[in-house]
């Protein structure tokens, strides 16, 4: 096999590898199609050709596979989009496994187009733009490869140095053309149709549950995974927010474990509103991504009001309604892999609340204490507060001994009798968990009430957004204030609150977000308006210092300004495109020299075996042949067209065939008028 065949056979390889990836980046795939494509995939780059002698018989395992994905589709074990790019994915295995021909060739870069086409089906990401980008490039440069292998004739090493400039010029021209296309023509989102969203690399790990076990917890704190994204408005504009962002909150304490007293589930509802409105509510736009991997509602303290939901699946995204739980929880009643949403809060300092309004039994669990809770709980706290009855002075102060006397650690000692007791007066170390919960025992026990709030901690600014991860996991007090209702005290020391994860992995992880974000702005989310507001920027009056516009009956500067540049890049596209089309071919003297055997062919010339354009005719001037003075002209310009660097003008293989055609017309004449005479002699 020729260098550049080779050369051609990896890049197609390589190209079916990334459209692969396109789709089996969504996590969708299963996982058995992962795993028989890349051992094909091996085996191709490595030269493998397995089905070579038997594709026939081998495209019965297509027929297999076919009927296992079909039975998991009607199974209801998976959706027919995933098992349609499964299949797609196994017949271009087959295909790459197969005797590398111009139809072989042909169905790769086939299959490949469709699973791309599957993958943006199925995700749509960042990661999926990369291997588009990378499917593009490589089939592009294969079948140019192929193109030039056709061209150049058996034996002859193909030019592969010589054509990879013009290639590379040619994918240039080619990705700006897609970008102006992506810009200009009129666009409608078809993602809106697909599944959105895909569930991500990694099980998801945070999550709510009913009950929170003491020290159960701890590993979140160093998980770097994005588990939440919000826009706010007003726009805080700050980099980093110190904003607790609730879940769920907690009453019972059993000496184990935390429970909540519960509420009858009220019914379905597409807007949840737990306080009455006030004035400058903070709006947020929601977006849990799979890595939250549970179904409570999370927004910024106190939610006032949450409702718009959208639930994305792998089979599509739909709006769905949600429920009012237990413990201030609202929960998503559609299982999803991730869930966006709207939410009101009240601005910080209290969650407004009322005592007397909250339910007879929340009143009573709010002072609940654990009936074998150590009797040292209730004298530290009282030597501490030394007759503070304040509820949020004592808290603060509390909060403040525990930040001084105790340290932070996420190093447990497992489970023990009595987690709080240990935490206080034994190991005197623990995580957020164990801050919170003795803060808010230690206030029971002075007949101050208080409650368990769980969810995260702080948010980092990306493209115009706040992200939040796994690792800002937090839980905190609730006091109850009079005439401010339930008031945030963190008992955890401030250096600890947030993710605990590597500040390195922090980083990669929030530059991806940043690229992604922008991605999706700019590719996945791009309408026919974003289309039709940067046309009405160009020919909007400019404004004024005062910031009116100027009236004008001419478009502004930056119109005339575009109208120049796309006319300068029409005109630089259409000579370059002249440019190539006249240029001089060195690869047409090989079609000229066969068009030049064709004719000598009808001359019905006796040639050896192997006999080459330039013995036939050093052996035709030997001979004195009538064909010789048109031959020998039409042989030196082949030589030097082929190898001596001096291309055939336009139109001059034609004049050259013309000579030689007359030529052999003359010659068989002349043969004709041979033949006659001896028959004329004979006659007479």
């Amino acid at each position: 096999m020729r260098q550049g065949s080779r050369l051609r056979l990896v890049l197609r390889d390589l190209g079916s590898g990334a459209a692969f990836a396109s789709m089996a980046v969504s996590g969708q795939l299963p996982a058995w199609t992962l795993a028989l494509y890349g051992l094909a995939l091996v085996c191709a780059l490595a030269g493998w050709r397995l089905f070579a002698r038997r594709a026939k018989l081998t495209a019965l395992l297509l027929l297999v596979a076919a009927v296992v994905l079909g039975m998991n589709v009607l199974a209801g074990a998976l959706n027919l989009v995933v098992a349609a790019c499964g299949f797609a994915g196994l017949i271009s295995a087959h295909r790459l496994l197969s005797a590398p021909e111009p139809a072989t060739d042909g169905q790769v870069h086939l299959s490949g187009l469709l699973m791309v086409a599957g993958g943006a089906a199925l995700s749509g990401e960042l990661v999926y733009g990369f291997f588009l980008v990378a499917f593009s490039v490589l089939s592009s440069l294969s079948l140019a490869l192929g193109v030039v292998e056709a061209a150049v004739p058996e034996g002859e090493p193909m030019p592969v140095r010589e054509v990879m400039r013009p290639l590379a010029k040619g994918l240039l021209f080619a990705v700006a053309g897609a970008v102006a296309f992506f810009i200009l023509f009129p666009r409608l989102n078809w993602n809106m149709m697909g599944p959105r969203t895909s569930p991500g690399l990694g099980a998801a790990t945070t999550g709510f549950s009913d009950t929170v076990r003491l020290g159960g917890a701890g590993t979140i704190k160093g998980n770097p995974r994005i588990v939440l994204r919000s826009t706010l408005s007003p726009d805080p504009g700050k980099e980093y927010l110190d904003a607790y962002w609730l879940g769920r909150t907690y009453d019972i304490f059993d000496g184990q474990e935390w429970t909540s007293v519960g509420r009858p589930p009220r019914g379905r509802l597409f807007m949840v509103t737990l306080r009455p409105g006030a004035e400058g509510l903070v709006h947020q736009r929601m977006e849990l991504l799979p890595a939250y991997g549970a179904r409570t509602a999370v927004a910024l303290e106190s939610p006032a009001r949450l409702g718009n939901a959208a639930a994305h699946t792998q089979t599509g995204s739909r709006r769905i309604t949600l429920q009012e739980m237990g413990g201030g929880e609202v929960r998503f009643l559609d299982p999803a892999t991730s869930y966006t949403y709207e939410a009101y809060s009240l601005p910080p300092g209290g969650s407004g609340d009322k005592f007397e309004d909250l339910p007879a039994d929340e009143q009573d669990a709010l002072l609940t204490l654990p009936e074998a809770i150590d009797a040292r709980v209730g004298q530290t706290a009282a030597r501490v507060l030394n007759g503070e009855r304040e509820p949020l002075a004592a808290a603060r102060k509390l909060a403040d001994w525990l930040q001084r006397e105790h340290a932070y650690t996420l190093e447990l000692s497992g489970d023990v009798e009595d987690p709080l007791a240990d935490f206080l007066f034994e190991r005197k170390a623990g995580h957020c968990e164990h801050f919170a919960t003795a803060l808010t025992l230690m206030l029971r026990t002075q007949g101050i009430r208080a409650r368990l709030a769980t969810g995260f901690f702080g948010g980092e600014r990306v493209a115009g957004g706040y992200i939040v991860r796994a690792g800002d996991a937090h839980a905190w007090t609730h006091v109850l204030v009079p005439g401010r209702g339930f008031v945030t005290v963190d008992a955890t020391p401030p250096s600890h609150r947030a993710s605990q994860s590597s500040v390195v992995l922090q980083r990669l992880l929030a530059l991806y977000e940043a690229m992604e974000a922008g991605w999706r702005s700019a590719v996945v989310d791009y309408s026919f308006r974003d289309q039709m507001d940067v046309a009405r920027a160009l020919v909007r009056p400019p404004r004024s210092r005062t910031g009116e516009e100027k009236p004008s009956r001419l478009p502004p500067l930056r119109a005339w300004a575009a109208a120049l540049v796309a006319g300068m890049v029409a005109y630089a596209a259409w000579r370059v495109l002249a440019r190539f089309l006249d240029r001089e071919r060195p690869h047409e003297a090989t079609r000229f020299v066969d068009a030049v055997e064709a004719q000598l062919a009808s001359a019905r010339l006796e040639r050896p075996e192997g006999e080459t354009l330039e013995d036939l005719d050093a052996r035709l001037t030997r001979e004195g042949h009538p064909l010789s003075p048109a031959l020998s002209p039409i042989t030196r310009r082949y030589l030097e067209a082929r190898f001596g660097g001096r291309p055939l003008r336009q139109g001059e293989a034609a004049v050259l065939l013309a000579t030689l055609k007359r030529a052999v017309a003359d010659e068989a004449r002349r043969a004709a008028d041979e033949s006659r005479t001896p028959r004329a002699r004979r006659a007479s």
